[in-house]
């Protein structure tokens, strides 16, 4: 066996589990150096937003932690990536640098030079699918180019590709190389990153009450969700006032567990009865995993997913710029209860329920007519999950730019949603309190309420709690006649 060690170049994979580049490394037998490079300059990643800075504050101290119970240990540098992982692999005389893959353009490019560059000094590097079910080029339409309808694409994933492969395990050992000096002295913690607020309120507390960021923690949720929740999800995972949904994305988004490993969990506890979970509720689930293997899907084929419109006839699409309605949508003060509800969970918490997501981008593009990328923007702050992929396609999909979008005319009028899926308001008086004296007939449309009843449940329009900022049909007749005159051009 070498004595030349091997870099393992982690980056949004912080996991021991199924875990590609560090598998093959420890396969090799060589002495391993576990690598974080933190690189805000370069093109990619795009520098995460408040909310994921501070749940990378803690996957970072969590992997370190896990990889010093096997004797190893994380390199946590910080500058550019590039020359910090080739300088790094030279002035060490590694054998061979192994990371997982990244699929947005910037990070493809990094990484193909790095390869080159690597190659040309006589140094291995090798990369993995450490992401995804399945490699986004596995499917494509009938020229090579991204398939633009789920459903086509789900079913080609499906039945021509099969099930991904197995999951491999944590590794039994690994056999750490010893730092040298000089990157003792380099190798920073977490804590010098500035992930966490510096000065003023500390926003975080929600955060800290919500998440627990890390692999252990990641597959917990994943056993809890199969053995509760997961029955009867076809059903009920459009319903926010409840766990009815995995809460995963955070920990995918930080490759603290691997789609493979979810979906060879759940479909093993179905076949085995380990769960009343049904067929039907198994497959509505591992399709969700489908639309974020579609998201990524898109963004490796569209590498501008994030700022440019799939559908070029939005380019003319008259968005207003309103920057007092923007802010009442990004603080919760809309005047519609749901949208409030979800946006003031979103602050609080880092996340959103996926139906309230709808609900709240369909009113910011269509009610409001505000750009979608102004709620991009604002969901990468603020999401803990928000991802390149899903973040950009999902809004794109809202709007009715993207891939396979809802149509534009598909307009969400936020108090039948409210009354569909928030039906007793459990939803709505946890994170509009100042409503919830009200009953669930009114809560969901106060203006509708009697005066009396209003007064009795210590409401007040316009001051405790605001008056709807547009009316539902005037908007809505705005936003299609918009529409209209942007697809007859």
């Amino acid at each position: 066996m070498s004595a030349k060690p091997v870099i393992v170049w982690f980056r949004d994979d912080l996991r021991l589990a199924d875990h590609p580049a560090l598998h093959a490394a420890v396969s090799s037998g060589r002495p391993i150096l576990c690598l974080y490079v933190h690189d805000e300059q370069s093109a990619s990643p795009r520098r995460p937003g408040g909310a994921a800075r501070w749940w990378l504050y803690g996957a970072l101290d969590s992997l370190d932690a896990a990889l010093r119970k096997y004797g190893a240990r994380l390199a946590l540098l910080r500058g550019p990536q590039e020359e910090i992982v080739e300088a790094l692999a030279v002035n060490l005389g590694v054998d061979a640098v192994y990371w997982n893959r990244r699929y947005d353009k910037a990070g493809r490019d990094i990484d193909a030079r790095l390869k080159k560059s690597l190659g040309s000094r006589g140094i291995t590097a090798k990369s993995f699918n450490g992401a995804l079910l399945h490699e986004p080029w596995m499917v494509e339409n009938k020229a090579g180019g991204a398939v633009r309808v789920f459903t086509a694409y789900w079913k080609q994933a499906c039945h021509r590709l099969g099930d991904p492969p197995l999951p491999l395990p944590r590794p039994e050992a690994i056999r750490s190389f010893p730092w040298p000096d000089e990157l003792a002295v380099r190798a920073v913690s977490p804590g010098t990153l500035g992930l966490k607020p510096a000065t003023g309120p500390d926003w975080t507390q929600g955060l800290a009450e919500t998440w627990i960021p890390g692999e252990d923690e990641a597959l917990w949720r994943l056993d809890r969700f199969i053995a509760g929740a997961l029955r009867g999800y076809a059903t009920r995972r459009d319903l926010p006032d409840a766990v009815t949904t995995s809460r995963l994305s955070p920990y995918l988004r930080f490759g603290h567990i691997s789609p493979r490993q979810i979906w060879h969990c759940a479909k093993l506890a179905v076949d085995t009865g380990r769960t009343q979970a049904t067929e039907r509720d198994l497959d509505k689930f591992l399709s969700e995993l489908g639309w974020r293997e579609f998201s990524y899907h898109l963004l490796y084929h569209h590498p501008d997913l994030g700022a440019h419109n799939l559908n070029a006839r939005f380019d003319a699409m008259p968005w207003r710029a309103d920057p007092v309605a923007l802010e009442a949508w990004q603080n919760g003060r809309t005047g519609y209860p749901l949208v409030d509800a979800g946006m003031r969970e979103l602050w609080a918490s880092g996340w959103m329920h996926n139906r309230v997501r709808m609900i709240v981008a369909s009113f910011l593009t269509k009610h409001l007519l505000i750009d979608w990328r102004e709620g991009e923007a604002w969901f990468w702050d603020t999401l803990v999950d928000a991802d390149p992929a899903n973040n950009a396609a999902s809004w794109q999909w809202v709007a009715g730019s993207g891939a396979d979008a809802a149509p534009y005319f598909r307009i969400f009028n936020p108090v039948l949603q409210g009354e569909r899926h928030d039906r007793e308001a459990g939803y709505v008086k946890r994170w509009v309190p100042e409503l919830a004296r009200l009953p669930p007939s009114y809560i969901h449309k106060p203006w509708q309420a009697p005066a009396d009843l209003l007064r009795d449940a210590g409401v007040r329009l316009g001051e405790t709690y605001p008056f709807p900022i547009v009316d539902h049909g005037k908007a809505r007749e705005r936003a299609l006649t918009s529409w209209r005159a942007t697809a007859h051009l």
